[in-house]
């Protein structure tokens, strides 16, 4: 970690970092009792925290961690603060995980041992052992099982003990993650003689129980190890053409055709080689695409066979099932065509002036219509009676007739008012 990135971070987290007087007090060693301190202890602990998240670490050095220094002052609480996380659960010693490659019976063993006897860590057993962080560790696992299952379908894969730890960015933190996930009932590890000595991890993808290494397991896995050998020495074959490649070149530059032609030859060797390991390689990838297909067409059939029984139980003939998927394929055909045609409305292409001109028009056709529709003495009752039918008042107690008729009072009505004026 660059520990100039690391203080810059911090100066962005605490705005008052360099505040000597805060500071001052900040560092200062946890004294009273708890309430006393308390609000250092979750300060110091967060800070911790948030520094860990920001730089993808979940196991420290106490020792050697220079985080929170400021120009030589360190803070004298770390340590306390260090060993009430390991009291608390938010950080282990890296000596206190489980060997992931230990069997069930035995990690349940030192679990109900250390439940018994709560061995008590000091401050100075602290400082000893490297820590992990578990919620950091957590999240690092849930992280590395989110990236298996995007490249498997399946309820379980099987990866090689390097391709683990390439996803943990290093063997200590795979070891980390793998002693975790074991713990939950999430992976197993491997372990294969085929000639030399193969590790790998079997891990569950999904919610299902992980069901126990099988000899298909095993072989995969040695197909696996296999094709991460063949892949490194494509790589060395590549790196020998091309150094070949330069060198013929140099030595035609330079007038030693005997030199180029040997180069040459060496180049043409390297190639040859490359062909038949590329050739191999193809093989077992086949092999692999093969084993893989056959568990995919195993659990389609499974689900198939479910499908068929749910049906059969809920009573639902397979038309039935079928119009009902055509019904909703249509709909989404649909909303598709209604989706592209408002994407694909020409909204810009429209000129400004054809619009002014369509308003105009519109507006003299509300004008004359206005002009048609205009109340005038000569109204009768009887088209009065056809417009507030239509209307359809339900509120209102009075008969048609009685409304098309109101009219005529209310004029009758005015009339009198204004002979009585």
């Amino acid at each position: 970690m660059d520990s100039d990135a690391v203080k810059e971070f911090i100066r962005r987290e605490v705005p008052d970092w360099d505040d000597e007087v805060v500071s001052t007090a900040r560092f200062k060693a946890f004294s009273g009792q708890r309430y006393d301190w308390e609000l250092k202890f979750q300060f110091w602990r967060d800070l911790i925290l948030k520094v860990s998240r920001q730089f993808g670490v979940f196991i420290i050095d106490p020792v050697q961690n220079a985080w929170f220094d400021r120009g030589g002052m360190t803070p004298l609480c770390v340590d306390h603060v260090l060993l009430l996380m390991h009291s608390e659960g938010d950080v282990v010693r890296v000596s206190d995980l489980d060997d992931p490659g230990s069997g069930r019976i035995s990690r349940l063993f030192r679990t109900v041992r250390n439940l018994v006897a709560q061995p008590s860590v000091t401050q100075g057993e602290i400082l000893e052992d490297k820590l992990v962080i578990v919620p950091l560790l957590k999240e690092k696992a849930a992280d590395v099982v989110n990236i298996l299952s995007e490249g498997h379908w399946t309820s379980t894969c099987v990866v090689t003990l390097k391709k683990f730890r390439s996803l943990c960015s290093g063997s200590n933190e795979a070891s980390a993650v793998l002693s975790h996930l074991s713990g939950c009932g999430k992976a197993h590890k491997i372990s294969i003689n085929r000639g030399e000595s193969i590790e790998g991890v079997k891990v569950s993808i999904s919610k299902a129980a992980l069901p126990s290494i099988s000899n298909l397991d095993c072989d995969i896995l040695h197909l696996l190890r296999t094709t991460e050998k063949l892949q490194d020495q494509l790589e060395v074959m590549d790196q020998r053409c091309e150094t070949s490649k330069k060198s013929a070149l140099l030595s035609l530059k330079s007038g030693h055709k005997q030199v180029a032609l040997r180069h040459a030859r060496q180049l043409k060797l390297a190639n040859e080689s490359r062909e038949k390991c590329t050739s191999l390689l193809n093989r077992v990838e086949e092999v692999l695409n093969t084993i893989t297909d056959s568990e995919s067409t195993k659990m389609v059939s499974e689900a198939i066979k479910t499908g068929a029984k749910v049906m059969k139980d809920i009573k639902i003939s397979a038309d039935e099932v079928h119009d009902y998927l055509e019904e909703l394929e249509e709909t989404i055909e649909s909303q598709k065509e209604v989706e592209k045609a408002l994407e694909s409305a020409p909204y810009s292409d429209i000129d400004d002036e054809n619009i002014e001109e369509e308003l105009l028009e519109l507006e003299m056709e509300l004008e004359s219509e206005n002009s048609q529709v205009r109340p005038g003495t000569s109204d009768t009752a009887d088209s009065l009676t056809e417009m507030l039918s239509e209307l359809k008042l339900g509120n209102t107690k009075q008969t048609l007739e009685e409304q098309a008729t109101e009219p005529v009072r209310m004029k009758d009505t005015g009339k009198k008012i204004l002979e009585a004026a």
